[in-house]
């Protein structure tokens, strides 16, 4: 059985990534790439659908016990777990070298104190646990083949087989370190280098180092920033500047339930934000790769925008359920691909503009198809801003006039408008200004209940939506108007969990609600840093202080964050780990570091 989603460390190499649970067994892996086939996909299964377990010996058929410490080694993606046993202590290190060639998952046994005996379990089964692979000896190496895959295991221990299994027992000693390695390959090409487990350990910590050198950010929450950039940058595909939402699929949203989604793909909105978080922060190579990789997803075609693509800009991402497997704690279905990748969301034209209009304040170079595409989307939204959407929450229900797809779409018009005034762009600048006005008007006319003093989800709904928070967050309207204070306090009060973490929307349990689906979920983090916000913003800077404390003891041992929270199995839910809410993190604190809202 798959450990708690807040058991799992993440390692990764910019392209792939792989979860190690807390007794150090690897049970997410897909190769090559973020959204190819898992070869470990006990996450979401059974250890049937693979694994790879290392640790102090452990019976046949049990799992090890959870390591007695971990941590990254630094900043860094290197993880570092240590067991202490009745025969001594032993340390695992675990880490994806940054990719040059082949892929590889490399773990290092180090004996610390005593004589610990140690085993390895590697389990390899390839399509997402359905298929077994054939497994043979190539000389001092061991590789599994099936299809258009391999995968080659190197270790200077003796291994064996047994069971569909390679096994590996051994002893460690004071000093000693044993090298594992796991490699991807094209099934049909030689044999990948023999890999060098200390130069690559060197390497990549070297890279780390590096990277984080550049970060700008020193403030009084700066461990739980560098932890959420590092994660961030984890998750983006160097070799296209795509950003994944989350390296994972279909972790629950609610145990049991069946709002299990695929985030392997680059949302737009979900990189655009992230983008603006890498820019505040120093890292404008991350930014510059990410808007040429927006040029060439949407190239062409501007009026056809989906709210996703794939990491390098594939436009198919059918969405498919994997029978075969049985869902994290019975969480079924399991989803491949993303259906919602053709629904109209019109908030995503507001944050791709923001995210352009972002980069260019902040001196990225100019790109002269990047100001053409803005362009190209306002036009769009021109004719197109009246009509109803899915939304940001991607409802499978009806679509409706929702408020915060308004608001987005005055945010796109109104950064374009700047574009045009600071003379680095030509459109028809009064006409748009007068569309400004326009959206403006509409969304105050007819997304606020004058009784209740608040926005509500959706025109003529009463319902409260979390995403009304970027009100003043955007500039639509200034933070101490009344509309948006009645409409924070009115947020908080209704859509609060007991512990105070917020839900995006009402659910209807087992009947289907605005969503289209039946079900509930657990408190959206990204809606609960954003209240944080809007407190800092409305001068409750105190109130917004403690919540973010609060929110940041949610994270992992390692610093990590899923999508929600379950406030009532007190345990983390969702995809895992999920870029937004590690930017929302990362926002908040910049927020409330230049408000002087802290305690230190």
């Amino acid at each position: 059985m798959a450990g708690r989603i807040e058991d799992y460390a993440l390692i990764g190499d910019m392209q792939t990534a792989a979860l190690v649970c807390r007794d150090g067994t690897v049970d997410w892996l897909c190769l090559p790439r973020f959204d190819s086939h898992a070869i470990f996909a006990g996450l979401l299964g059974t250890e049937e659908h693979g694994f790879w377990r290392l640790g102090p010996a452990f019976a046949e058929g049990t799992r090890p016990a959870p390591a007695t410490r971990r941590s990254y080694r630094g900043d860094s993606l290197i993880l570092e777990s240590e067991w202490d046993t009745p025969r001594g202590t032993v340390r695992v290190i675990d880490f994806m070298p940054p990719r040059d060639g082949a892929p590889q998952l490399i773990r290092i046994v180090e004996g610390v104190t005593g004589r610990v005996p140690m085993r390895s379990e590697l389990r390899m089964r390839f399509s997402y646990g359905r298929v077994v692979p054939w497994v043979h000896r190539r000389g001092e190496r061991t590789v599994a083949v099936a299809g258009p895959d391999s995968v080659w295991f190197d270790t200077s221990v003796d291994t064996y087989g047994e069971s569909l299994t390679t096994y590996a027992d051994f002893t460690v000693a004071p000093g000693d370190r044993i090298g594992f390695t796991i490699s991807w390959q094209p099934s049909h090409k030689d044999a990948p280098p023999l890999p060098e487990p200390e130069q690559s350990l060197e390497a990549t910590e070297d890279f780390w180092r590096e990277w984080v050198g550049h970060c700008t950010y020193h403030g009084p929450y700066r461990e739980a920033v560098i932890r959420s950039l590092i994660t961030l940058k984890a998750l983006t595909y160097a070799p296209t500047g795509g950003i994944v939402a989350a390296p994972t699929t279909s972790l629950p949203e609610a145990i049991g339930g069946v709002r299990n989604w695929d985030y392997r793909y680059t949302w737009l909105r979900d990189a655009a934000i992230t983008l603006s978080s890498l820019l505040r922060t120093g890292y404008r190579e991350e930014a510059r790769a990410w808007r040429e990789w927006l040029l060439r997803a949407v190239a062409g075609d501007p009026e056809n925008l989906q709210i996703m693509y794939g990491i390098a800009g594939e436009r198919e991402l059918g969405e498919a359920e994997l029978e075969w497997l049985p869902g994290y704690e019975n969480s079924a279905p399991v989803r491949v691909g993303n259906g919602a990748a053709h629904q109209l969301q019109l908030d995503v034209y507001g944050e791709v503009t923001e995210a352009l209009h972002l980069g260019h304040m902040t001196g990225l170079a100019r790109n002269d198809y990047a100001s053409l595409l803005q362009l190209k989307l306002i036009e769009y939204l021109e004719e197109h801003w009246q009509e109803p959407d899915e939304g940001i929450w991607e409802v499978r229900g009806p679509r409706r006039h929702f408020v915060h797809s308004k608001v987005m779409a005055w945010v796109a018009v109104d950064r374009t408008i700047k574009l045009i005034e600071s003379g680095d762009a030509d459109g028809p600048l009064e006409r748009w200004k007068e569309l400004r006005d326009d959206i403006h008007r509409d969304v105050c006319e007819k997304g606020y209940d004058k009784e209740r003093n608040t926005f509500t989800q959706s025109y003529g709904s009463k319902e409260l939506d979390a995403s009304l928070l970027i009100i003043p967050q955007v500039g639509f309207l200034p933070p101490d108007d009344k509309r948006v204070i009645g409409t924070v306090e009115a947020i908080q009060r209704e859509l609060s969990t007991p512990d105070g973490f917020l839900l995006r929307y009402p659910t209807d349990g087992d009947r289907a609600g605005v969503d289209g689906l039946p079900g509930d979920e657990g408190a959206f983090l990204a809606c609960s840093f954003w209240l944080a916000d809007d407190l800092a913003m409305i001068g409750r800077v105190d109130e917004a202080r403690a919540l973010f404390e609060k929110l940041l003891s949610l994270r992992n041992d390692l610093g990590l964050l899923a999508e929600e929270w379950d406030p009532r199995l007190q345990r983390q839910v969702g995809n895992f780990p999920q870029a937004f809410s590690h930017v929302p993190l990362i926002d908040t604190a910049l927020r409330l570091t230049a408000s002087g809202a802290y305690g230190g």
